[in-house]
């Protein structure tokens, strides 16, 4: 009882000066919106704090219409006492103790009843990574009451949220290979499942034996009933008999399919061999492909493949469709009508009523119809390919086999091809594809084709728009630029003579192509459903159209860089760049240069003095630029929002992550979602994409949520691939320690090249009390205690004592020594005692050396066990005339709840990048799920002092802009997926969110997930 008043106390204390926070904010220059708060509280209720769990059932919330906008303006002044008190309850302590989500889970797989004759069945290419070639396509294999998908690699769930393709149908889902490429978007696919409904739900997950290592990394941070009902098959040994490896596996066979699998494994011969069918002009770019593979390959017989090594053809065969009942031949036959004639029809024979004869279906059928017959077949390597030659088991389904009985025929209809080009272009490919017949060959590889037209049109559309109105923040992505255009055409040009010497006909995999297996009469391809090219003009007409202010606003955003005296600066430094303002599918002319924009700028100045002069005016008003943007340089830091949304990918927002570009000194990411690297290619291209990787000094994950670091290992994997061969160290990741256990278990699979370091080692308090030995090692890491006199930490931030945070202050913390959560945060009695790797610390440090920043810092915040927040500090530097400017700070919250932590760590900063999940009318559900609304987030700024406050990690509910208060922007910007902002441009950031909201004045605030709720995921 004593310890429940405690927290009684600790929380609910009506005496408290700082109710908002139960920490306490300490600042001083408090906000403003925390003065006024109201100390006159209705009392709370116990029950609703602590009892709050994200495994609640979901309300289904209200359609509402925006009124004009989405500002929500005061209409009588602050808000009654009771209210305010009612949403200024603390946080969800068993949440952030990580003993909210105890309940047993029990997850069924659906049953459904099979109609094997009136059915329709039909496979389609589901284009994820088509656009971007960060990942494999998957393959949709549907009848009107199962659905099948093979392969899940990132994207995939945000794709069928696009399409309106509802997961809670899908019954197997099947992979080629195990790995990032094919299974990236696994993990959350199966949370998503888990949480459909009231009681959840999962599928039966298919691949080689290989998928017991991903099931062992999922573990780590998915239920353990989430990954029941996953089968491996095959084996990893060599069996001594080739044949065995390679005998077709039965793994579903009901009425209406049967699947079956074949493995594929690497050949131990020479890989080389496999390419003297080439062409000499081709070879060169054969080896390059082949030197990877054939250093991963397996040596000798009986020896273990290499995990991700195996591959699968997989087979699907629909049965026969009997022929029809003849009634005349079963009343010759001596048949009466009746019971007899339904046997004869399911094929069992019968006695004769009339005649002593048994009479067979044969006898009163006509002719069967084959089963059409399906193969997917993934060939990643020269190597597998070498093997997959080689294979008999195949040679029943190749026409060209005369020699076999009739009955044993098996037509093969149609063939989709998910290997790489570098594989499918080979002759000896070529003439095994000739083998099928007249099978209809899709090819599903990486081809440039495919990028023409982008797989989430929803996003790429409000990224057109948004790039129209603010080209400054919202640049069109580098994927389509002039550059990649012609890489295409150049590449479209040679694969045109390179498919004038293919000996099989075959045709590129579209987005959303369907190849009809029933009814039988509609056998055949059908591109009804493939998105069609849309120009820009039409997007930009369309806009007008529906609001013809919008030009007007374009104009006056254009004239924010002018009027703050930045365009001449601006023009000479970037005279040479180009500036995207077209999307993908637009053709023609799709960039503009600099003059082009000035000259647009210039006759708008004209046209619109007016609002010229009230631009000027703002900037007037505008406060004192932090010392740290004097002068600042375009190339010393961009701030690029790749995903702004919360707990599950959707339409318009992909989870968190934001990459920090520090351009010829490399880049950081803050938190890795899944489609991380479909976002970066997206924003800057493949090539500039493959740059952005390399040049990776360092990733940081904020916690152990899935939607915060399912992404990591696609980065990590193709990082690997990149500089296969090229000297390099590996990457430093840095997060909290469940993290290390999943990259652990992963890296069993692939070859991840990262070293790990815990977020507790990176905490101010840690990194003081290890300055120490890091110094006996002879690579000190300076000690807070000794900088400025202890009145300015290492990160820039003004407190009193010593050290990011004064001892009063540190013991005041949620996971301070002594407190009832410090076992949850699992930190020892004391920074010192902890096993740290100084190596990874010392690497911390030259890394940041190398990246020209000072100090990197992590922050314990309140949301989960082991949730951290981060600081940058970039190092000082010296103007053209000597003059010493301090770095830039940036810090970024990760999910919490209002904290005094972020809130110190804050002080003084240039930009604090906070999570802002739900809107201001939704204080309970933020509490229950440890999350803030937007006007606590802008608080936090405001009580901290920053400079500028950019909202992100938003809830689905909010399909394209969140809800938010206009009264308090005068420093805050809303983010959006791809916005792109330069340390240069922070001034102007504010200004631009009225026009941003101009653009979705018409927007309704839906929750567009339809079975996904937000607790599911863990936000």
């Amino acid at each position: 009882m004593s310890q429940l008043s405690t927290n009684v106390r600790l929380f609910f204390s009506a005496n408290s000066s700082s109710l908002l926070f139960p920490f306490g904010f300490s600042s001083s220059s408090p906000s403003p919106l925390l003065c006024n708060l109201k100390t006159t509280l209705k009392p709370f209720s116990l029950i609703r704090v602590f009892s709050a769990s994200a495994n609640r059932e979901k309300r289904p919330l209200p359609q509402r219409r925006r009124s004009i906008s989405t500002f929500r303006e005061s209409k009588s002044g602050e808000k009654p006492a009771e209210m305010e008190g009612k949403e200024s309850v603390g946080f969800n302590k068993r949440r952030a103790e990580g003993r909210d989500n105890k309940k047993h889970m029990n997850l069924q797989l659906k049953t459904r009843k099979l109609n094997p004759v009136n059915t329709i069945c039909y496979v389609q290419i589901l284009g994820t990574g088509m656009d971007t070639q960060d990942t494999s396509p998957s393959v949709l294999l549907f009848f009107d009451k199962q659905r099948f998908i093979f392969n899940a690699g990132e994207g995939l769930q945000r794709f069928c949220t696009e399409h309106k393709l509802k997961l809670s149908k899908i019954d197997h889902m099947f992979l080629t290979r195990v790995c990032s490429e094919t299974a990236g978007g696994l993990p959350g696919l199966l949370l998503t499942l888990a949480g459909i409904g009231d009681e959840g739900m999962t599928v039966n997950v298919w691949g080689p034996s290989d998928l017991k290592y991903l099931v062992d990394a999922m573990r780590s941070f998915i239920p353990k009933a989430a990954v029941v009902h996953t089968h491996s098959f095959g084996s990893a040994s060599r069996p001594s008999d080739a044949g065995t490896f390679t005998d077709p596996i039965v793994l579903i066979d009901d009425e209406v399919v049967k699947i079956s699998a074949i493995l594929l494994r690497p050949s131990c011969s020479n890989t080389l061999n496999s390419a003297a069918g080439m062409l000499e002009e081709n070879r060169d770019q054969l080896l390059e492909h082949v030197a990877p593979s054939s250093q991963s390959s397996p040596g000798e017989e009986g020896t273990e493949l290499k995990p991700g090594d195996i591959s699968v053809i997989y087979i699907c065969e629909l049965p026969e469709i009997k022929g029809k009942f003849d009634p005349a031949k079963a009343v010759a036959l001596g048949l009466k009508a009746g019971p007899k004639y339904r046997e004869l029809q399911l094929g069992n024979s019968v006695m004769s009523d009339r005649q002593k004869i048994m009479v067979h279906p044969s006898d009163v059928l006509g002719p069967s119809t084959p089963g059409p017959i399906v193969l997917l077949v993934d060939c990643p390597t020269l190597s597998h390919l070498q093997e997959m030659l080689s294979i008999q088991t195949l040679s029943d389904y190749f026409a060209e086999n005369v020699d076999r009985p009739q009955k044993g025929v098996k037509c093969v209809n149609c063939v989709i091809h998910l290997s790489p080009a570098s594989v499918t272009m080979t002759p000896n490919y070529q003439k095994w594809m000739k083998r099928f017949g007249g099978a209809q060959h899709i090819m599903a590889g990486h081809e440039m084709k495919n990028m023409e037209i982008p797989i989430l049109k929803s996003s790429a559309r409000i990224a057109s728009k948004l790039n129209y109105l603010c080209p400054q923040f919202f640049p069109g992505p580098d994927l389509w630029s002039h550059e990649h255009l012609n890489h295409i055409s150049q590449s479209s040009a040679a694969s045109s003579q390179g498919s004038s010497l293919m000996l099989c006909d075959s045709i590129p995999a579209e987005n959303l192509l369907k190849f009809h297996l029933r009814p039988y009469a509609q056998l055949g391809l059908d591109r009804s459903g493939v998105p069609n090219l849309v120009t820009r003009i039409e997007i930009v007409n369309e806009l007008l159209a529906e609001i013809p202010e919008i030009e007007d606003a374009s104009k006056h955003i254009s004239q924010f860089w002018y009027s703050s005296g930045k365009a001449i600066g601006m023009a000479s430094h970037m005279q040479d760049n180009i500036i995207m303002i077209e999307e993908p599918w637009i053709n023609g002319n799709a960039c503009i240069s600099n003059t082009n924009l000035a000259n647009e700028a210039t006759d708008a100045s004209e046209e619109t003095s007016t609002s010229n002069d009230s631009s000027a005016s703002d900037f007037k008003h505008e406060p004192k630029l932090p010392s740290c943007l004097e002068n600042i340089s375009r190339e010393d830091m961009e701030i690029v929002l790749l995903g702004t949304g919360s707990s599950q990918p959707s339409k318009y927002r992909n989870v968190s992550s934001i990459y920090i570009n520090l351009f010829s000194k490399g880049s950081l990411l803050l938190d890795c979602g899944e489609g991380t690297l479909a976002q970066l290619k997206r924003r800057f291209g493949i090539k500039g994409a493959d740059d952005a990787v390399r040049g990776l000094r360092c990733v940081w994950i904020s916690h152990m949520h899935a939607d915060h670091h399912t992404g990591l290992a696609r980065i990590l994997s193709w990082r690997c691939e990149l500089l296969r061969g090229i000297p390099h160290e590996p990457l430093l990741v840095i997060g909290p320690r469940p993290l290390k256990r999943f990259l652990d278990a992963y890296s069993r699979l692939e070859d991840l090249d990262m070293q790990f370091l815990d977020c507790r080692h990176t905490t101010e308090s840690t990194m003081d009390a290890l300055a120490g030995s890091l110094d006996s090692t002879g690579d000190c890491l300076p000690s807070t205690s000794n900088v400025n006199d202890g009145t300015e930490n290492r990160i820039g931030g003004r407190v009193e004592g010593q050290g990011f945070f004064s001892s009063h202050k540190n013991e005041a913390t949620l996971f301070a020594k002594g407190s009832q959560m410090q076992s949850y945060w699992k930190r020892p009695g004391s920074p010192v005692e902890s096993a740290v790797d100084l190596l990874a610390l010392k690497k911390l440090k030259r890394v940041l050396l190398e990246a020209g920043l000072e100090a990197m810092v992590s922050v314990p915040v309140v949301h989960c066990p082991q949730a951290f927040g981060v600081v940058l500090q970039a190092a000082e530097r010296i103007n053209n005339v000597g003059k010493t400017i301090p770095g830039w700070k940036l810090v970024y919250s990760g999910d919490t709840r209002p904290c005094q932590a972020i809130v110190d760590a804050s002080h003084g900063a240039t930009v604090l990048i906070h999570e802002a999940t739900f809107e201001d009318g939704m204080m309970e559900e933020a509490v229950a799920r440890n999350h803030s609304v937007t006007k606590e987030a802008i608080e936090v700024g405001a009580s901290a002092g920053v400079y500028r406050i950019i909202l992100t990690h938003f809830s689905q509910r909010y399909p394209k802009i969140p809800v938010f208060d206009a009264t308090h922007m005068d420093k805050t910007c809303i983010a959006f997926d791809m916005m792109s902002i330069n340390a240069a441009d922070l001034p102007i950031l504010p200004k631009v969110v009225p026009h941003l909201t101009l653009l979705f004045r018409n927007e309704m605030v839906v929750d567009e997930s339809d079975d996904i709720p937000v607790s599911v995921q863990n936000p």
